[in-house]
C-alpha cells in the first residue's frame, strides 16, 4: 500500500477498501475474513435497547436472580458467582 495515502481525506468506503487490501497481503484471504468476523461491529444502539431487554427490574429483583442463578445447579456459571 502507499504510504504517502492521507487517511484523512479518504472516505470510510475508501479506507475499509484499503484496509481490507493490506489485510490480505499480510494474512492472506481466509486471515483477512477470520479478522474482520472478530471485528466487526454491531449494529442498533445498545443504550437505548437495552431497557427493551432487560426492562427495569427493582434492586431486589436483580438479587433474586442472582441467588436463583447461585443455587441451580445447571448453571455453568455457577462456580464463579460464589
Amino acid at each position: 500500500m502507499n504510504q504517502s495515502i492521507n487517511a484523512q481525506v479518504m472516505t470510510p468506503n475508501e479506507i475499509r477498501r484499503a484496509g481490507i487490501q493490506v489485510l490480505t497481503q499480510s494474512l492472506g484471504a481466509v486471515g483477512m475474513v477470520r479478522f474482520l468476523q472478530q471485528s466487526e461491529t454491531g449494529w442498533g444502539d445498545y443504550t437505548k435497547e437495552r431497557s427493551q431487554w432487560l426492562g427495569n427490574p427493582a434492586l431486589e429483583e436483580v438479587r433474586a436472580d442472582i441467588l436463583r442463578l447461585k443455587q441451580d445447579p445447571n448453571n455453568r456459571l455457577r462456580q464463579r458467582v460464589k
